[in-house]
């Protein structure tokens, strides 16, 4: 009999015994990777938290008390034991199932958790709005998020504020690439002797059923056991160090041993952390032996393992591979160039560089602001790095990037890889913001490529001397030439190109989204029955949104009363307002028609689809071309 057929919600999980336990977290495995094989998604992270999810959802009350997962794509385990079973053939698709957790999808889901590092200080915030309650609060942060600023911003807050929050760390030591860094260092080396564990965990048992474990008899306890640890074993835990007590580290595949954990810790006064280890793709033997491919590993076959992996020998190749091709080889000539990447270098291929040149290549964990902060450093010290972020993840170096690079000027190239519609992982890694918030930010150059030539000119210009920090923003995927190799050669900063003549309409680009409005001028022209036939649209590539090309624009302001932007970001404070901005300021008056993303979230879905729906695809291009 097949048990997780049985199971909606967790409720009728808890009706289950612990001896069934295991069996539910094969059959959930067996469920998740079935279904990952024709829909791909996030696998290895979800496998390796399956029992931590079965467990947490038998011991505690959910949706009434809170489990707030820490990296998402832990949780597909958590989706189908909440409710969503029968939609998980939709994940990730246009209108089906979210690809991470959302509190507006399910009321299981506490809180949003596409980036890393917020699960604590989120799970503080809602141990304090519970005070008064019976209500529980749990925070599971893995996935090697560990390392993000965020969590012990959240450690030290909870370690002075009155909470009873548990603190699980799944500690598989990776994030997407192996985890670095010395916590990652200490969580590894981390060990606790087992009698000593074993024998405090039965004294905090005893005195808290015995009512004996208030607060000022809990801290003096956790004082006295840290300083009988700190005695036997010369070194003192870092948790408990901030009176935070520390459980672990234990086998976190074994769900019935942390299902007596969690009962025991569950009424327990005071924050508390139980330290996990699991293994990434843990269940599937595949995804054990290579845990970076099977990430996300796209179609593959349940019983033999093999990938479909698509023939890639006569397309363009994905502008990721272009940056590291391309960084390579422009390390290989100057000898300051540095490259830095936040828990990146397989997704942004800098582990090209990575595996040629270990000693310049640095991955900082997931830690963006460090990231960016650590490159100011070294630039000025006279060394050149390439800082590579993903667009969405660069939010979180906002501060850094105007106090840490910009004001200084220093020569730092930050390369922001999935800028744009990025697809199925949705509004919380959409690289839409990149543009209007960077764009008023003084000192700064910023650059988005058309191709893969331009993509490396750009580089190759962005490294030359006294350049200042200089921004390059590209989009996921493939770009538009196989021939993508070309002499590195610079670009004059601030200067764009017309790519087609024309006297009626200009069309300005930026960036890869140029090859859609290329495709859609290209259909009306040869239209008979199109406004086209007796009209001429001109092509403009802006370059740079920062500084903007004022003789192109003034050649476009003075020859055109009609004009469309098209960018792949969001349209309020993006590309299409600095032309009008410019525009207003020095005498034009055109209509302005500015293609881009709403003032809304996007949500998940191919790319292909989303720009449809957005109006920055080919077709929507010839409708806002016939409408003006």
């Amino acid at each position: 009999m097949e048990l997780l057929k049985e199971i909606k919600y967790p409720e009728d999980l808890r009706k289950l015994t612990v001896d069934e336990l295991p069996e539910i977290c094969r059959e959930l495995r067996e469920d998740i990777v079935k279904e990952l094989s024709v829909n791909p998604g996030h696998l290895a992270s979800s496998l390796g938290a399956t029992e931590i999810t079965v467990a947490l959802h038998y011991v505690y009350n959910t949706p009434y008390d809170r489990i707030v997962w820490d990296v998402g794509h832990q949780a597909y385990g958590h989706k189908i034991l909440t409710g969503r079973r029968e939609q998980f053939n939709t994940n990730r698709k246009l209108g089906g199932i979210r690809p991470f957790p959302s509190p507006e999808e399910s009321e299981y889901d506490t809180f949003m958790c596409g980036h890393a590092s917020n699960s604590i200080s989120a799970a503080l915030g809602m141990a304090i709005a519970a005070k008064g309650t019976d209500r529980k609060v749990v925070a599971v942060i893995g996935d090697g998020a560990m390392s993000g600023g965020l969590a012990y911003e959240g450690l030290n807050n909870v370690s002075t504020t009155d909470n009873d929050i548990l603190i699980i760390l799944n500690d598989n030591n990776m994030s997407i690439d192996r985890a670095v860094g010395g916590m990652q260092e200490y969580l590894l080396s981390l060990s606790t002797n087992e009698t000593y564990n074993a024998v405090r965990f039965k004294v905090t048992s005893w005195l808290h059923k015995r009512g004996l474990f208030e607060d000022d008899r809990r801290r003096g306890f956790i004082r006295l056991m840290n300083a009988f640890k700190s005695a036997i074993s010369h070194q003192q835990n870092v948790f408990e160090g901030m009176d935070i007590r520390y459980f672990g580290p234990f086998n976190g595949h074994d769900v019935k041993e942390l299902v007596r954990i969690l009962r025991q810790l569950k009424g327990m006064k005071g924050p508390k952390l139980l330290h996990l280890h699991t293994q990434k793709g843990h269940g599937y033997a595949p995804a054990e032996k290579d845990v970076t491919i099977w990430h996300a590993p796209g179609k593959f076959n349940v019983e033999t393992g093999e990938r479909q992996v698509k023939d890639e020998s006569n397309k363009p190749p994905r502008f990721q591979d272009v940056f590291g091709e391309t960084l390579l080889e422009l390390a290989k000539q100057n000898e300051k160039i540095i490259g830095v990447t936040p828990a990146m270098p397989t997704g942004c291929s800098m582990n090209i560089m990575m595996h040629e040149m270990p000693e310049r290549t640095f991955d900082v964990g997931i830690a963006e602001g460090h990231a960016v902060t650590f490159s100011g450093g070294m630039a000025k010290e006279g060394l050149l790095p390439f800082c590579n972020i993903y667009s969405a993840f660069a939010q979180r170096a906002f501060d850094n990037i105007i106090h840490d690079l910009a004001i200084l000027k220093l020569n730092v190239v930050l390369c922001l890889d999935r800028a744009g519609l990025v697809g199925e992982d949705g509004p919380t890694h959409h690289g839409a913001f990149d543009l209007a918030a960077l764009r008023p930010i003084p000192n700064l150059t910023i650059a988005a490529p058309m191709d893969e030539h331009e993509l490396r000119r750009m580089m190759y210009t962005a490294q030359l001397p006294d350049k200042g920090p200089f921004v390059i923003r590209y989009p996921r995927g493939c770009g538009s030439l196989v021939d993508w190799r070309c002499p590195l050669e610079e670009i004059p900063v601030g200067k764009g190109r017309r790519l087609r003549d024309g006297n009626d309409l200009a069309i300005i680009t930026l960036g890869p989204i140029g090859t859609q409005a290329a495709a859609a001028i290209e259909e009306c022209s040869v239209c008979g029955d199109s406004v086209a036939t007796n009209k001429t649209i001109a092509h403009y590539d802006l370059r740079f949104l920062k500084p903007l090309d004022e003789d192109l624009l003034h050649e476009i302001g003075k020859k055109f009363t009609k004009i469309i932007t098209v960018e792949d970001g969001v349209r309020n404070g993006g590309m299409g307002s600095a032309v009008l901005e410019w525009m207003s300021d020095h005498g034009y008056q055109p209509v302005v028609r500015r293609l881009g993303l709403p003032d809304h979230f996007v949500e998940h879905g191919k790319v292909s689809e989303l720009q449809a729906i957005v109006g920055i695809d080919k077709e929507s291009i010839k409708k806002e071309i016939e409408s003006i």
